[in-house]
């Protein structure tokens, strides 16, 4: 395929491809073969029609008009990939406004925003903040509790339930005064203070023992997940079976024998702040990476256009969503959830937009300012995980990616990784005390992450 890149203003391009004839007649074949396996003509057998016989009976142009509406999409990827440009938010395709005679070749035009080049200031030595890691004592106990928390048994009381107990019980419920789907159990668990059940109803089986029988009053949540019982008030008759109390295990070396095959509790308590250290040491590690990049970012000049910021923005919101949907939440669904609307939504992502635009703007031109260019050993231990999971070797699934056209994407991936490598091993680390005294002394109108948060994780792709 030919393209021809065209630089428009606020970082938009427009790119003019080329389909070869012969790739086009090609399609047309396939088309023509696909269709012609449900047709019936006499003479031929129903799914054998040859494609010149499919085009004569139904028209060439309406083959080749089915043919653009199929390979259109690969096309246009296709001619993203020859013009090797990192595209932004959504394309506006134009096509033709007639369809290509037999032995001409097809154009169409895309224009679409692109990432924003970067003219880099200093990257490296950059002096960035590190703090140590650490395992505190308390991060340490709360680990202990957790595994307290999981050996607990639970002893049957004759006594009133209290909060932090387990109730067993059977109940029916009703709206209305009726039955309703779902709403009846026998000999069900529940933690009372667990907040596991509808607001309110664990609250009013403290004080209950086993043979009590109570009425409980509650409102199911106008986000219920079931429409026909949101913001419905219903009432449930539970017969208390019996309470039971969570038994804590002692604090001591038969417990670390008995749950962690530890020797002693202080052997215990020193490998669980090994472990934590460890742990802490890879978040430090990726949080380092991130404020490079930031710390590089901040240096570097970087034209940012709104549109493409809103463009950004669009495709995290979208990328969300999609995440979303695997666990069976709706757009709808989350918006009440949130209880904000799209476009406030969208509104908010914007900063994290402009900064993951800033950040890949600048790792682009670390990588064109080093030559920094992937080797093939590179791709290949890139791919080896993949390839035992698949159980072939890394070489045939790197040909499998040049055949789709992926592998310039994995190069381009590898190589910013590499980039941010390069920059990280180029930087000065100063303690965190440091780094906060001098950004207070250069930049005290310095804003705020968005309610306070910390910086969140970035690497490419993301």
């Amino acid at each position: 395929m030919k393209t021809t890149v065209t630089e428009l203003p606020e970082s938009r391009v427009r790119v003019e491809a080329e389909v070869p004839p012969e790739e086009v007649e090609r399609e047309v074949a396939k088309t023509a073969r696909a269709l012609g396996r449900s047709m019936r003509i006499p003479g031929f057998r129903k799914g054998k029609v040859p494609p010149p016989v499919v085009i004569r009976r139904i028209g060439r142009e309406a083959v080749l008009d089915e043919t653009v509406r199929d390979a259109i999409a690969r096309w246009y990827a296709d001619a993203i990939g020859e013009a090797r440009i990192a595209t932004v938010g959504d394309p506006e395709l134009k096509l033709p406004d007639q369809l290509p005679a037999e032995g001409e070749a097809y154009t169409f035009t895309v224009e679409i925003g692109v990432r924003p080049k970067a003219k880099l200031g200093t990257y490296k030595g950059i002096e960035v903040g590190r703090r140590e890691p650490q395992a505190d004592d308390a991060a340490v106990q709360a680990e202990l509790d957790a595994l307290r928390e999981r050996a607990a048994r639970l002893e049957t009381v004759e006594r009133e339930a209290r909060e932090g107990d387990f109730v067993v019980m059977d109940y029916v419920g009703s709206i209305d005064g009726e039955e309703f789907e779902g709403g009846a159990g026998r000999d069900q668990m529940v933690e009372l203070g667990s907040g596991r059940l509808i607001p309110g109803f664990e609250e009013q089986l403290v004080g209950a023992k086993a043979g009590d029988e109570r009425t409980v009053k509650v409102t199911f949540p106008e986000e219920y997940g079931a429409a026909h019982l949101a913001g419905k008030d219903a009432e449930f008759a539970v017969t208390v079976k019996e309470v039971r109390e969570k038994v804590l295990p002692e604090l001591d070396d038969d417990f670390a024998v008995d749950q962690a095959g530890f020797d002693s509790l202080e052997e215990l308590r020193e490998d669980i702040a090994a472990k934590l250290k460890e742990a802490d040491e890879r978040a430090i590690d990726q949080a380092f990476r991130e404020a490079v990049v930031d710390a590089v970012a901040k240096e570097a000049t970087v034209d940012i256009p709104e549109s493409l910021v809103e463009a950004r923005a669009r495709e995290l919101w979208d990328r969300m969503l999609h995440s979303l949907s695997h666990q069976g939440i709706t757009k709808d669904a989350y918006l009440r959830i949130a209880g904000k609307s799209e476009e406030e939504l969208l509104e908010e992502a914007k900063p994290e937009a402009e900064r993951a635009l800033r950040r890949e703007a600048v790792v682009a031109a670390v990588v064109e300012a080093e030559g920094i260019e992937p080797s093939d050993g590179d791709i290949l231990d890139a791919l080896q995980a993949s390839a035992v999971r698949e159980n072939v070797k890394p070489e045939k699934l790197r040909d499998r990616l040049e055949q789709s056209g992926r592998l310039e994407d994995l190069k381009e991936d590898l190589a910013a990784r590499a980039a941010i490598d390069f920059l990280v091993e180029h930087a000065k680390p100063i303690s965190v005390e440091q780094a906060q005294a001098r950004d207070k002394l250069w930049t005290p109108d310095k804003e705020e992450s968005p309610g306070g948060a910390g910086p969140q994780l970035w690497t490419p792709g993301s």
